[in-house]
């Protein structure tokens, strides 16, 4: 069976926290790619931000329900979720609108977890691990062709 060092992309394309967002959406452009990992400069992984997420900058904000109760304030919906809107709303680097909690796979993962994960966990791009570095990563285009080879 198929593992993710047989079918990932190798030359990774990658951004730093502070990257600014219209130079991310350039490179996504340019280089006709759907999302990129977030690495510091020591290299270690800290996010994935990917077109789903440059899109989700520019949706509507939702303004939270309350209800107000003597001199409080109570919110009928997550104030947390509508502050991470607010705050991709305003965002102008990376870090502002990353996915910070990275679903990551091992060289040695099999098509079948790559998949799985996909599906399940609603993930478009699966940064590949070797001691804790980025040494390549899946896309779902990946995946599709895998199945043709």
């Amino acid at each position: 069976m198929l593992q993710a060092k047989d079918i990932m992309t190798r030359d990774v394309i990658s951004v730093d926290m502070k990257t600014p967002v219209k130079e991310l959406a350039r490179l996504l452009v340019k280089k006709n790619i759907s999302g990129v990992p977030v690495i510091d400069t020591d290299g270690v992984l800290r996010g994935i931000v990917t077109e789903k997420d440059l899109i989700s900058r520019d949706k509507k904000l939702h303004l939270p329900t309350v209800v107000t109760l003597f001199d409080a304030v109570i919110y009928l919906e997550s104030e947390k979720h509508f502050k991470e809107d607010l705050k991709k709303l305003a965002a102008s680097t990376v870090e502002d609108i990353m996915v910070s909690s990275v679903v990551t796979i091992l060289e040695e993962t099999s098509l079948r977890e790559i998949a799985t994960l996909m599906a399940d966990e609603g993930k478009d791009l699966l940064p590949v691990l070797r001691e804790g570095k980025v040494v390549g990563i899946v896309g779902k285009a990946d995946v599709v062709r895998s199945m043709i080879e």
